[in-house]
């Protein structure tokens, strides 16, 4: 993608923050700046911030934050190129194309994986695909399906790919990183041998891996999937989410099923807002996809033990995460994809317009194998159902539950509640004890406080050049040194700027944005900036003296030994 940066920063500075936020929250003034509600995370009261004078905005209670780009990218949940074009409009002014954002480091890898893409499509309108046709008919994948789905054939010749992208001078390094060759000794095989192809896109939309699936009778295994590479990373995924993403905002609810071929299905009926795991586990990362989304989710896992625990399992991580979500299970066949197959699309239709609340589910799950006739059994499951309370913030969730469990088996509520504190209070206590072996984590907290400190003022920037100047963290280290040459290059530095500026220029702005999302810091005063050096400075010298003490314990010259005890003596002071 090639833009025009002078381009950009224009754009930048026409957009008021307070006028384009307002255009998606109400905001109220506040002295100098604007509250609202936060549209990033459960917020009832209004805990973000938007200074007028900064150009940023800051929420204090779950850490979002940035400029005007940063803010409709999240909202919006689209890249950075796309809130530029939003705006761009917005604020009327003409977003061109002419000079190119540093190009990614690995675009080689995108370039290869497009290529084999069309290489495989090639394979399944030739003369070789006549089985893979037949099979694929037989499955009720038709052209429609094939098309928009971009499915391809590996061919039976084990070096079909192989050589047509050596010939093309991609490197070997690249084509294993890849999976897409098997390399054994002199000889060099195609991953993917005899096999109809899903292609696996990222978030946005470029082709990042591939899913094989066997069509003729083999004792091979069934599907044969791409490992995680430089540009693949399965729990950073969600399959169809590029093509689902518009319709997920029109319908206000994501559906998320099992399998590849759940998702097609469903989109090719019609239903279009679904997007599948990469796996029966939902990731951190999956969940933060989901809930820029601000959707409600429908599960409609597989209909066998797997899919009945994973749903659970999964159910949670959106109930602890604040995201709402209903639950579909289906019968008689293993999948969404089969039932559809077997009993039509609107009988799925009905399905979907009826489905349980987790919660419900939740507590049907936890009656498995009780005889709620039993008084013991009934206290086992009220205890389950406590336990499982325990690490849920959501105070509604806790009520609704501890109400639904009173009246069921006539218990006092005041009883229940009781018990829940009992058991969070436990808790607490070992995650205390956990915490207070986490050093490290006020140590990495302190290094990027000081960042933080550095991107909104240039003397912070001289402080740190004076008292540290160095951070052992290449990352870190690195951070620093891209907003030591940013200031001395424009002569200051805003936070509001810098971040445009990286997200044009640098690969570090995942990064830089973790950092700005991770600092709660109201006052940028010197006196903040200076107890964070100060921490620092004292995990520096904690680190010597551990490094000096193994010294001395390996030193045999008696004059190195003094002169150790001595550095030693000079350091324990300091601490």
């Amino acid at each position: 993608m090639a833009v025009n940066e002078q381009n950009i920063s224009d754009i930048q500075h026409a957009a008021d923050i307070v006028e384009i936020i307002s255009s998606y929250i109400p905001l109220t003034s506040h002295g100098k700046n604007y509250f609202g509600v936060c549209p990033f995370h459960d917020d009832h009261s209004p805990s973000m911030s938007v200074s007028k004078e900064k150009q940023i905005y800051k929420c204090f209670s779950c850490g979002a934050g940035g400029n005007v780009f940063n803010f409709v990218e999240n909202y919006e949940n689209v890249n950075f190129i796309e809130a530029v074009k939003i705006i761009a409009d917005k604020v009327g002014i003409n977003f061109t194309t002419n000079t190119k954002i540093k190009k990614n480091k690995n675009e080689n890898l995108y370039q290869i994986m497009d290529l084999a893409k069309k290489f495989y499509q090639n394979n399944l309108n030739s003369s070789e695909a006549k089985n893979a046709k037949t099979y694929l008919k037989s499955r009720s994948i038709d052209e429609n399906i094939i098309k928009d789905f971009e499915l391809g054939l590996a061919l039976k010749d084990k070096q079909a790919l192989s050589d047509l992208l050596i010939k093309k001078k991609f490197t070997i390094k690249d084509l294993n990183e890849l999976s897409l060759i098997n390399v054994s000794g002199e000889n060099i095989y195609d991953c993917f041998v005899n096999r109809i192809i899903f292609p696996i896109h990222d978030l946005e939309g470029r082709v990042v891996g591939f899913s094989g699936r066997i069509y003729e009778d083999s004792d091979q295994a069934k599907y044969f999937n791409s490992r995680e590479s430089k540009i693949f990373k399965k729990g950073n995924i969600l399959f169809n989410y590029h093509r689902a993403r518009d319709s997920i905002k029109l319908e206000k609810s994501v559906i998320l099923v099992e399998g590849n071929m759940d998702a097609i299905r469903l989109y090719e009926n019609g239903i279009k807002n679904v997007v599948a795991l990469m796996g029966t586990a939902l990731t951190k990362e999956q969940i933060d996809i989901i809930k820029k989304l601000r959707v409600s989710v429908i599960l409609m896992l597989d209909n066998d033990t797997a899919g009945y625990t994973a749903t659970y399992n999964n159910g949670l991580a959106f109930e602890k995460a604040g995201i709402n979500c209903n639950v579909v299970r289906i019968s008689d066949t293993k999948d969404v994809d089969e039932y559809i197959i077997k009993n039509g699309v609107e009988a799925l239709k009905n399905n979907l317009t009826n489905p349980i609340s987790f919660l419900d589910f939740k507590l049907n799950y936890l009656k498995q194998n009780k005889n709620l006739n039993n008084l013991e059994d009934i206290i086992s499951y009220v205890k389950e159902v406590l336990a499982n309370l325990k690490d849920n913030d959501n105070e509604l969730v806790r009520e609704i539950t501890l109400k639904k469990i009173s009246k069921e088996y006539d218990i006092d509520i005041d009883i229940l509640k009781n018990s829940l504190n009992i058991t969070k209070n436990s808790q607490k206590e070992v995650t205390n004890v956990k915490k207070s072996d986490k050093v490290l984590e006020c140590y990495e907290k302190a290094v990027q406080d000081i960042l933080y400190f550095m991107m909104n003022d240039s003397k912070y920037i001289d402080l740190y050049l004076e008292d540290i100047g160095y951070f052992k963290e290449k990352k870190y280290r690195d951070i620093a040194n891209l907003i030591i040459y940013y200031n001395e290059s424009f002569g200051s530095i805003n936070l509001a700027n810098f971040l445009t500026y990286v997200k044009i220029n640098n690969e570090l702005a995942d990064d830089i944005e973790s950092i700005i999302n991770n600092s709660f810091i109201k006052d940028l005063t010197l006196d903040n900036f200076k107890e964070y050096l100060a921490t620092l400075k004292k995990w520096n010298r904690k680190e010597q003296l551990q490094k000096l003490n193994e010294k001395l314990k390996n030193e045999n010259d008696i004059n190195e030994k003094m002169a150790i005890i001595k550095e030693i003596t000079k350091l324990k002071r300091e601490v």
